[in-house]
């Protein structure tokens, strides 16, 4: 008989207190352990921490048009069932029964005024309320409270422009609130036409071993890896110039709160044409800036936000990319969800948006530009999924935790732009690595979230 040795370990908060702690230190000397990568302890206080209190993204309304329209979604582990009420309102309602906890939704879309569970004939309507069940009277003796046996609700639920987000926290801020100043970004960049914007397909999903913060640290500010990662994007011939020439062009627009967008400098990069991310100049003409600040209509022409990330897992893109080889290049509106799985390993949900004054033709196109390029198959997003599963290896090392491994976040601090007057801070540069700093206290914060006196309400973070 082999004899059991015991190993004396923290228990699991005290280890995540601890763990935090120390990237709470590593970050003052900017840099950062590598168990925040793939941590089974870490993992579970994620999903208590983050995904229960913080504002989370889950779809587009033209997803659910119509009263009775739903999909299912994800929050943090959790799945939901987004659901449009006969007044219009939208519905996050938890997918499990109250009865005996079975699933009463199956389907990811569809059209429905109830759901009934199949384990025992619950049946709820589209709102949550509990409505009945078999044998009403002989199981319960009458009925059972409509409200008080409804499927679980989410505290909150808000749109800006159309896009979707809940949170589970009812003491949670709201949601222009949580977004701060990076929600007159979101103005910019989706509110530019009355008519709006429309989903131009169901979402595709991929599976990565890759842990979700970071393909969201990545969007929120890694241009510096452009160069080396997506460097066949010039050997092939798919791009015209350079691609190592990214960094020169490419700024950082951070935000509180752990928001922030890469911008580039495309007219200067490309020329004149580029322009408002290379939107031709009739669809220009008719997008409505007159709320937006000349500062930032500047921005739009000259340098606009590109890439982005509102934490903790939504990301944004938008940059001019062919439809097909040898064709100019238009600007497809992308959005990204790093849905967490397990430790190190993610789900990758991906929309495209279209604007509903566009033509079938430019949006048509527009899609087929962000598959060929940022599609889960596209020449963009193949190099990060890639490279990033290495770094979901090395936070599961043996030898790297044993050695205290702690990766670099230490380029040159640089200073925020003082003739920038638009939202947040903005920076001349990528390089520094501002924006992921910032997406790393953010998460801090909502980890250590009740700890002597720390709170993920305020959405400080350093900026230097």
């Amino acid at each position: 008989m082999i004899e059991q040795s015991t190993v004396s370990i923290l228990p699991e908060e005290g280890y995540v207190r601890q763990l935090c702690q120390r990237v709470a230190e590593s970050l003052e000397e900017h840099l950062l352990p590598v168990e925040v990568f793939n941590d089974e302890h870490l993992f579970k206080e994620e999903m208590r921490k983050v995904f229960t209190k913080a504002w989370v993204f889950l779809g587009h309304e033209s997803e659910i048009p119509k009263s009775a329209d739903f999909v299912l979604r994800k929050v943090g582990l959790d799945q939901v069932i987004v659901t449009r009420s006969a007044d219009g309102s939208i519905n996050v309602l938890l997918n499990h029964c109250r009865h005996r906890g079975s699933e009463v939704c199956h389907e990811d879309r569809g059209n429905s005024s109830h759901f009934k569970c199949p384990y025992h004939g619950w049946i709820y309507k589209n709102n949550g309320d509990f409505v009945g069940a078999p044998n009403m009277n002989e199981a319960y003796g009458g009925r059972l409270d409509a409200k008080e046996w409804g499927l679980l609700r989410a505290a909150k639920v808000e749109t800006i422009h159309g896009l979707i987000f809940c949170t589970l926290d009812p003491n949670a801020p709201s949601l222009q609130d949580y977004l701060g100043s990076a929600g007159p970004m979101l103005d910019a960049i989706f509110g530019l036409h009355p008519d709006g914007m429309k989903v131009l397909g169901a979402p595709e999903r991929a599976i990565f071993r890759s842990d979700w913060k970071i393909g969201a640290e990545n969007f929120a500010g890694d241009a510096y890896h452009v160069g080396t990662a997506h460097y066949s994007l010039s050997a092939s011939g798919f791009i015209q110039g350079d691609i190592r020439d990214t960094g020169p062009y490419a700024l950082s627009y951070v935000h509180d709160g752990g928001h922030s967008f890469v911008g580039h400098q495309l007219t200067k990069w490309f020329g004149p044409p580029f322009a408002f991310w290379g939107y031709p100049p009739e669809m220009v003409d008719q997008f409505d800036m007159s709320s937006l600040s000349e500062d930032m209509v500047a921005a739009l022409r000259d340098r606009p936000p590109t890439i982005g990330t509102i934490f903790p897992n939504m990301s944004f893109v938008r940059f001019p990319s062919p439809a097909k080889l040898d064709e100019f290049p238009i600007p497809p509106t992308r959005l990204n969800v790093w849905l967490p799985l397990a430790p190190g390993l993610m789900e990758m949900w991906s929309w495209q948006l279209g604007w509903n004054f566009a033509s079938d033709a430019f949006n048509e196109a527009s899609y087929l530009a962000g598959q060929l390029s940022f599609g889960t198959g596209g020449m963009v997003e193949q190099d990060d999924t890639a490279v990033w599963e290495g770094i979901e290896r090395v936070g599961r090392s043996p030898w790297a935790r044993n050695a205290k491994m702690a990766l670099h976040y230490a380029q040159t601090p640089v200073s925020p732009d003082p003739d920038w007057k638009g939202p947040g801070k903005r920076y001349s540069t990528v390089f520094g690595e501002t924006a992921q700093r910032a997406f790393w206290a953010r998460w801090l914060s909502f980890m250590q979230a009740g700890e002597s006196g720390a709170t993920a309400t305020t959405g400080a973070c350093d900026h230097g």
